[in-house]
Formats: C-alpha cells, structure tokens, sequence
C-alpha cells in the first residue's frame, strides 16, 4: 500500500470511528456529515469525497460495529472446542465487551433495534441482517453444542439463544444506566443457572 493510499484509508477510518462516536451519543439518525466533519476536522465536502453520503456513512457505522463486535466476541471463541466451551466463552466475552466498552458507549445493536424498530428502508435492513447473522452464528453453537452432548437433545436453540439475548439487554441497561456493580457478577450467575436448567431439565 502507497503513503496517500494508506493515508485516504487511515482518514476513512477517522471519518467512520468519529460517526460511531455520533451513533453511540445520540443514535444513528443523529450521524450527519457536517456533525463528523467538525469532529474530525474536514469540510463537509471532505468527509462526503471519502464516506458517501449520510445513509452510506449510516451504513458503514453498522459495518464497522459489527466487525469489532465478531472480531472481540466471536472469533477469538472459535479457538475453544466445539459446543458448551466455545458457547461459554462466547457469552463470557460478550459479557467482558459490555462491561468495557458498551457500558459506556452504548450498544448499537440494541439502541440501533430500539430507534429503528417502526422505521423501513434500507438502514434498518441492514441493521436486522447484521443481527439476524448474530443470532445465527449464536444457534449455530448452541446446536454444535446438543451435537456434542453437552446439552440435551430437546434443547430448543431458539429458545436458548433468546434468552441469552435478554440476559445481555439487562446487563447493558444494568451497567449503563443503573450503574450497578453488582450487574456483571449477577449476569454471570444467571448464565450459569441457566445452562444448568438446561443440562438438568
């Protein structure tokens, strides 16, 4: 890659970390171009040249959440062996992110769902197929797990990754709006419990 190539990929990403810092405060809908362009220092016209416009730097936000999302959560989990390990470390992760990061940056797939959810077009689109390939991955493991024989045979996948779902949607109101210390230990403990009813049931 050449100095100005690196350079234009390097200002791109400024633009796109900036528009995620919009999202986290204030919601997608809040991202415009000038609001990043005034953070990062462009004119208008700059940050246009380099993202698009204000639905496609929208988009990006979501593209690029997701990959650091996958990237800290899902892939490193992928090195545990197949089944309840690799899902423990999944929802252990996905724990330790909330706690670090969406505890105070907010979660853009949850807050995303919530602003979008009575909206149509083409940027709740793409905020349902990035969750929905979310909750897929999700019941791809929670199958591998039933294959594995670490959870019974009529364990309804669905069922298991919902729950999972709403123990994160507490946490995250727990931690970043509560502010309870307490919030991670209790999540932890409800996880725990509940692979066991599970196992046990």
């Amino acid at each position: 890659m050449d100095a100005k190539t690196q350079k234009a990929e390097l200002t791109r990403a400024a633009i796109i970390g900036a528009a995620l810092d919009v999202a986290a405060a204030d919601g997608l809908e809040s991202i415009t171009l000038q609001a990043v362009a005034d953070r990062v220092g462009l004119s208008k016209s700059g940050v246009f040249s380099r993202a698009g416009s204000r639905e496609a730097l929208q988009k990006a936000v979501i593209e690029e959440y997701g990959r650091s999302f996958l990237a800290q959560v899902f892939v490193p989990a992928m090195q545990q062996p197949k089944g309840l390990p690799r899902l423990n470390e999944i929802v252990r992760r996905w724990i330790a992110r909330t706690r670090d990061v969406e505890a105070f940056t907010g979660c853009i797939y949850i807050a995303g769902a919530f602003e979008l959810d009575d909206r149509s077009g083409e940027l709740r689109d793409l905020l349902h197929t990035e969750i929905t390939r979310w909750r897929a991955a999700l019941r791809r493991t929670v199958l591998q797990a039933i294959e594995a024989g670490h959870l019974p045979g009529d364990t309804p996948p669905d069922q298991l990754v919902a729950e999972i779902y709403g123990l994160q949607m507490g946490l995250l109101h727990d931690v970043r709006f509560l502010r309870d210390p307490q919030a991670v230990h209790r999540t932890e403990a409800s996880w725990a419990r509940l692979v066991k009813s599970y196992q046990t049931a």
